[in-house]
């Protein structure tokens, strides 16, 4: 199953948990100090906020994939149609360790083609999106 994902970077974290639980009628599956994430399943999206930035607004945009064979056939299709990507194996951020394949859309929006391996007790240790060139969860 493939999941939509959305990063939106905020000046106020609790503001916003506040109004997207209102919204989503669902508190977040993840809370910390600079980050939280709801997984829902009407609509199949993986929302995440974070204080991380100095730019509020859309940090960047992807698809969560189960499987590594799903992470593969993303980046097939990108690599397909000419499109460049950027392998990042491992990746810490976002509290957790991932696969990842990056790009840009036309307009230079970050996108991530990302398989979650395993949670992690950290923010994470990642600084570099490779698409952009700049931190993992605040383009």
């Amino acid at each position: 199953m493939k999941r939509f994902h959305v990063h939106v970077a905020v000046s106020n974290l609790e503001e916003n948990i506040r109004f997207y639980s209102a919204l989503f009628g669902a508190n977040p599956v993840v809370h910390e100090s600079d980050y939280a994430k709801w997984m829902l399943e009407d609509p199949c999206i993986n929302f995440a906020i974070s204080t991380r930035s100095d730019k509020t607004g859309i940090d960047h945009v992807g698809i969560q994939v189960n499987s590594d064979d799903e992470l593969q056939e993303i980046n097939q299709r990108l690599n397909a149609a000419s499109l460049s990507t950027v392998e990042q194996k491992n990746a810490q951020c976002c509290y957790a360790a991932s696969d990842k394949y990056w790009t840009l859309d036309p307009q230079g929006i970050a996108w991530e083609a990302y398989h979650s391996l395993t949670s992690i007790p950290t923010f994470g240790t990642d600084t570099e999106n490779p698409a952009k060139n700049k931190s993992c969860c605040a383009l």
